[in-house]
Parts: C-alpha cells; sequence; structure tokens
C-alpha cells in the first residue's frame, strides 16, 4: 500500500470499486440545458450501487456551478467536496480532488447526482 493509500481497502479488503473508461458518449441535462457532454468520462461500479460517470471538468459548464462548503468522506476513495448549481440543486455535484492513490483515475472528475438533474445518458455513436 502507498503512503496515500485508502484505509478501506484495509479494513475491507472484500469491497470492490472499478473504473474503466466509459467508451460512450455521456451527457447531463438541466432544464433542458446540455450541462455535461464528454466521450472521456470515467465509468466508477461500486459493489450493488448503480454506475457513475465522472466527468472531466473541460467538458463540464463550469459556469453554472458554485463551490459549496459541504465535504463528506469515503475510507475508499477520499474527501469529497461540492458544487451546487447556481440559483438550482444544492449539492448536486462531487469531486475528488485528492483522492486516494487507488482512485487518482477520478481526481478532479465531477459526477452528479441524478436526481438532482433532468437526466444522465449515454449516446450511441
Amino acid at each position: 500500500m502507498s503512503a496515500n493509500s485508502g484505509p478501506g481497502y484495509k479494513q475491507r479488503p472484500d469491497h470492490r470499486l472499478t473504473t474503466k473508461s466509459a467508451g460512450v458518449r455521456v451527457q447531463v441535462k438541466l432544464d433542458g440545458e446540455l450541462i455535461a457532454d464528454t466521450r472521456d468520462a470515467v465509468e466508477m461500479k461500486e459493489g450493488d450501487y448503480p454506475v457513475v460517470y465522472y466527468f472531466p471538468r473541460k467538458d463540464v459548464k463550469m459556469d453554472r456551478l458554485v463551490r459549496t462548503s459541504h465535504e463528506t468522506y469515503c475510507p475508499f476513495k477520499g474527501t469529497a467536496s461540492y458544487y451546487s448549481f447556481k440559483n438550482r440543486a444544492e449539492n448536486a455535484v462531487w469531486t475528488y480532488e485528492k483522492p486516494y492513490d487507488e482512485m487518482s483515475v477520478i481526481k478532479e472528475r465531477l459526477a452528479f447526482y441524478p436526481d438532482k438533474v433532468d437526466s444522465i445518458t449515454t449516446v450511441a455513436e
């Protein structure tokens, strides 16, 4: 284990998180507006939870977001920081700016809560 290894991996070696390139175009819409659109999403699967897509910031309309002081902690990924949509859903977007080494692939990428946006869809091309 590295110096910045997630403690969750040692405590629960059976818990699995997998990441890979999504391999498809992924879009997020809010109020009919395309907020995020990428062909470079990282797909994360964790246990029985639904798939989560992490977007590079360059493919997200960052001007629609405002940073909040909210944080959460995951022993596998690290501390998550949050963004709200301006004058809209609070803490709707999260990011791991300094994730544990095992999850470095999601560093500074953004993920969206499905119930706080209109849709998160994959587009076959």
